[in-house]
């Protein structure tokens, strides 16, 4: 565990496999013992894949399941553990707009997108009457480090190219930025949204209303 502290309060962070049991158990019950309580959990961890049915390997298929659905499920089992001994509390995930409509060879991160919705709905359905609320973020195409680095690796010299194209997938012309998201996740998890559960909030610039 590491800690930060600054004018208003600390920030703690905690190392976690989130596709291993026995990390998020120790994980979970370190950040317990530590603050006593989980008000709010953000499932966020998530890996990419390029690739079809066809040329999808099993193993790459089972990578991406055990971060992007089983994360989601051993966090998401250990946070609602704490939060019903609790009062409650906030969960929300990361899904994509991958998870309601097809991505051309993103067949395994389309699979694991999908689970992820349909886990948050049943989440919200499932404790509704016990003080949690689960929501998800369907993002578009984000601009961030991750994707810089992935056509710096995959598309050497044709860096811009490929951004121009990455920012035109959208109607409103470019990709989202991290802030945005950050913005609607933080009314999410914020009281001013304690009439809200069980729903998918699409950021995309467009896409879904083609």
């Amino acid at each position: 565990m590491a800690a930060v502290r600054a004018a208003g309060g600390a920030a703690f962070s905690f190392a976690c496999d989130v596709a291993n049991v026995d990390s998020v158990r120790r994980t979970f019950a370190e950040i317990e013992a530590q603050l006593h309580k989980l008000d709010l959990l953000v499932n966020c961890a998530g890996i990419a894949h390029v690739g079809s049915v066809m040329t999808t390997t099993e193993a790459d298929f089972d990578r991406v399941y055990e971060v992007n659905v089983k994360g989601v499920f051993l966090c998401s089992k250990a946070g609602v553990d704490i939060m019903l001994r609790n009062g409650g509390g906030v969960i929300l995930n990361m899904a994509s707009i991958a998870s309601h409509i097809g991505i051309p060879d993103r067949f395994a991160y389309c699979m694991s997108k999908g689970a992820v919705l349909l886990m948050t709905k049943s989440i919200a359905v499932d404790y509704v009457k016990k003080g949690i609320r689960c929501n998800c973020i369907s993002p578009a195409r984000v601009h961030t480090p991750f994707v810089d680095g992935f056509l710096k690796a995959n598309y050497p010299g044709r860096e811009d190219e490929m951004l121009a194209k990455l920012a035109e997938y959208q109607p409103i012309g470019r990709m989202g930025q991290p802030a945005e998201v950050a913005a609607l996740a933080l009314y999410l998890c914020s009281d001013e949204a304690s009439f809200v559960t069980g729903q998918d909030f699409a950021i995309d610039g467009g896409v879904m209303a083609q």
